[in-house]
């Protein structure tokens, strides 16, 4: 079928616009420019509806038209089609339809759905020309996370991944003084989240009837087919292997988002696991995971450790933080989620997910002023502009976290520690081939696809 006329006029302005640098947002701001004509905004289609995806919905909304919305729960989809006021023959519930019947309609991707089906969404997407805004991780194994790089890197289409606090300033500038030196050569960095708060380490609960606005065939996707029970939808898919990726996956993104940036952290050699034990069903309660990254460069050979569930990093490590007075003149607490990054001058200590709790580092060391990339705003609305302001100026903006610079090598480093949480022991890596060294891990590295998803 031949795109209608009106299409093809919306299409010539976008191209136009972004040809000019032409924005669309007030003062600075993010509120829509004004217009007489739908056709100057960007067309939007929405996968994911509930959790993150309605705020992600909601950000989308400031920036274009909520056009098409997918979900797999007809609950949430009818909702958020009458906030946004799709109609409903733009509302579905399986991702290929709405991209099959309205794809040469539609501009931009949002996808915010569980894990396991990012990539098969995001690739169908790319290849079809999209600009795409994903969720993190970016991908639910590291294979698929190579392939979203490349297909982007192809499409030569404009990319984000959700981990929305790359735009957060304070993280941006203290990364660019670890770039630059200012507390030395990096020997080792420690990570630790609060998560799992969603269960791991159990059993299947019994099979149900599946909920009758559920369409369980498309929430299933790309993941072996499995009887419907409680434990998985809306918010517990997350501590199974399936279809999440853990506490690792599910918050590293952020947590690690500092250390990757100023260390350039990809391509580790090994990595090692101790967990609380698991059934390779569910996800363990609590882990703890060393990767080693070689010598790049200037920047010299270091560890990096992760700890979930209850672990910490040693108290050593932080002590000179938790031991000063805080603003009531009390020892502080470690932060519940945070990374320390250990120089050979001083340790920064970065608390919080984003590191939005505060940045300091120890031994009297005072941080100087560096240059770095300014984001558009302050998070999480700066990350979301940044993206549709890269969309209407392709020739001078970019996107922080990117697809096949960014957030793809991010999302491998990652998920390469659920290698050694499945094997509960240490593995060795060559991340040019995505090869480990014990053959029955590729099974996790390159999952097999159900029948009628590819990318």
């Amino acid at each position: 079928m031949q795109p209608q006329k009106h299409e093809s006029s919306r299409r010539d302005f976008l191209r136009h616009s972004a040809a000019l640098g032409a924005g669309f947002w007030v003062a600075g701001g993010v509120a829509r420019r004004a217009s007489a004509s739908p056709n100057e905004q960007l067309q939007i289609a929405n996968f994911g509806v509930s959790g993150k995806g309605k705020s992600d919905v909601e950000n989308a909304s400031r920036f274009g038209k909520t056009f098409a919305l997918c979900d797999v729960d007809r609950t949430f989809l009818k909702l958020s089609a009458r906030q946004y006021k799709v109609p409903k023959e733009n509302t579905f519930t399986d991702f290929r339809e709405l991209l099959d019947k309205l794809g040469d309609k539609v501009d931009v991707c949002v996808v915010s759905t569980p894990d396991h089906n990012h990539a098969v969404i995001l690739a169908k997407a790319l290849k079809a020309g999209k600009h795409c805004y994903g969720q993190k991780p970016l991908t639910h194994s590291i294979w698929e996370a190579r392939q979203i790089q490349d297909i982007a890197r192809k499409a030569d289409v404009v990319t984000q991944m959700g981990n929305q606090f790359t735009a957060f300033e304070p993280m941006r500038k203290a990364a660019h003084q670890v770039k630059a030196g200012q507390i030395g050569a990096v020997k080792e960095v420690h990570v630790w989240t609060n998560r799992p708060i969603w269960p791991q380490g159990e059993a299947r609960s019994p099979e149900k009837p599946v909920p009758k606005d559920l369409d369980w065939e498309s929430w299933i996707g790309p993941a072996p087919m499995r009887p419907y029970a409680e434990g998985y939808h809306t918010f517990k898919w997350r501590g199974w292997w399936d279809f999440g990726t853990g506490a690792l996956g599910d918050m590293a993104c952020h947590t690690c988002n500092l250390p990757f940036m100023a260390l350039n952290m990809r391509d580790p050699t090994a990595v090692e696991a101790q967990t609380s034990g698991h059934n390779h069903d569910s996800y363990p309660a609590k882990s703890k995971i060393k990767f080693d990254f070689p010598a790049i460069g200037d920047r010299p050979a270091f560890t990096f450790h992760w700890y979930d569930g209850t672990n910490l990093p040693p108290k050593e490590l932080y002590a000179d933080f938790v031991e000063k007075a805080g603003a009531d003149g009390k020892p502080r607490s470690l932060s519940t989620s945070g990374c320390l990054l250990v120089g050979d001058k001083c340790t920064m200590y970065a608390a919080g997910d984003y590191a939005n709790d505060g940045i300091e580092v120890n031994k009297g060391v005072e941080l100087t002023d560096v240059d770095y990339p300014k984001p558009p705003g302050e998070p999480e609305l700066g990350h979301v502009q940044e993206f549709y302001e890269a969309i209407q100026d392709r020739k001078n903006k970019k996107t922080m976290s990117n697809f096949p610079n960014y957030a793809g090598p991010l999302t491998e480093t990652i998920l390469l520690g659920n290698l050694a949480v499945w094997k509960e022991g240490p593995v060795k890596w060559d991340a040019k081939t995505l090869t480990p060294d014990d053959p029955k891990l590729m099974a996790i590295v390159k999952p097999t696809f159900r029948q009628g998803y590819s990318l």
